[in-house]
């Protein structure tokens, strides 16, 4: 290690004795993440030799049929976070209907854990970007067995969260709720090493990342928005902008703590994205913790996302993220203007997002 060189283990020890709320364990916790993490950059790095190596199994909690990567991705999180030190007292995963509860001979920890072990699975075929999402909670209730309704909390009760994305680099991005650090994984010694500290997104840029749901199905007020970008500096917004789009949430994220920006996934018409196409405790809960830790702002497109109280695990909402003045914006628009139907010549009949259109 060099000199003044910072490892995820003192890190993440330094800050459970910081915290006002530290019930010990977390610190281990986290560093079983960043392992799990390690090993899954390591089958991500194999591309479809990897994926080879286990047949395609059921469809997972949302239907839909779960890549053979992610299906290995979501077992090496389970081992890796069954540490007897770090044991958490129940795991909740996007690919399973129901928590993961932890064997009754086994001491349980008193934190929950939310993961989806291999966000954008199907985009390794491709050789883009994917990543890991977590939630740290509380356990409510240590001397029972953690049931669904425990991890139905709102994103203010995180104790911890962030992700790792596996990228050129893997790197490992959280928050304890006292800023936003990002850590790089050191293959040769197999440990992550502090290179990012106290993140901040920039306010000032020109990139934006939306869904085609968003942009042929969404609200009046949603579509307007990504019209008036799209016609750049001969729209209402007077500048050149960015239309920036991949099938993973984490890329989109770390895109914008890193470069700035908006990401906007809102409910739409479709019966797929009424509700919203992202879960909420999975994905918009933990990325939009770190988000606001590094001044930016996490909304549902009406509010904060972080105060919305939960039902269901597998409970969908609609989200926009990034610099707090694009979201602001945003919600301003939506407040304002989705009562008018938006008659903007890109949505027509002849328009780039027609209905029926191939984009």
């Amino acid at each position: 290690m060099l000199p003044g060189e910072r490892t995820l283990s003192g890190f993440v020890h330094g800050e459970e004795r910081r915290s006002a709320h530290g019930t010990g364990g977390l610190a281990a916790l986290v560093e079983d993440i960043a392992l799990a993490a390690a090993r899954i950059a390591e089958f991500v790095g194999k591309g479809a030799l990897a994926a080879a190596r286990r047949p395609a199994g059921a469809t997972n909690a949302s239907g839909d049929a779960p890549q053979p990567l992610a299906a290995i991705a979501n077992e090496i999180f389970v081992r890796a976070t069954h540490g007897a030190e770090a044991l958490p007292a129940a795991l909740a995963s996007g690919q399973t209907a129901r928590p993961h509860p932890v064997a009754s001979e086994l001491r349980r920890g008193r934190y929950l854990l939310l993961f989806e072990a291999l966000d954008a699975a199907p985009d390794i075929e491709a050789n883009a970007p994917a990543g890991s999402i977590f939630s740290v909670l509380r356990a409510t209730d240590g001397s029972r067995e953690p049931a669904e309704r425990d991890f139905l909390q709102p994103g203010t009760d995180q104790v911890c969260a962030g992700y790792a994305i596996y990228g050129p680099a893997t790197m490992l991005v959280l928050t304890f709720g006292r800023g936003v650090h990002a850590f790089t994984l050191d293959r040769a010694r197999g440990e992550f090493v502090h290179t990012h500290p106290d993140l901040r997104i920039p306010q000032k840029t020109t990139e934006f990342a939306t869904d085609r749901e968003n942009a042929r199905f969404g609200q009046p007020a949603v579509r307007r928005d990504v019209e008036a970008r799209l016609a750049a500096r001969s729209g209402a917004r007077a500048r050149d902008v960015h239309l920036r789009r991949s099938g993973s949430l984490v890329a989109e994220a770390h895109r914008i703590l890193v470069h700035g920006g908006a990401f906007l996934s809102l409910r739409g018409e479709r019966e797929n994205c009424r509700a919203g196409r992202l879960r909420l405790l999975h994905e918009a809960n933990p990325i939009g913790m770190v988000i606001e830790q590094a001044g930016g702002r996490a909304s549902t497109g009406d509010g904060p996302v972080l105060e919305v109280e939960p039902r269901s695990l597998e409970q969908r909402t609609g989200f926009v993220f990034g610099a707090r003045r694009e979201v602001e914006r945003i919600e301003r628009d939506r407040r304002d203007r989705d009562d008018r139907p938006c008659d903007a010549p890109l949505f027509g009949e002849r328009g780039l997002f027609r209905t029926g259109s191939r984009l």
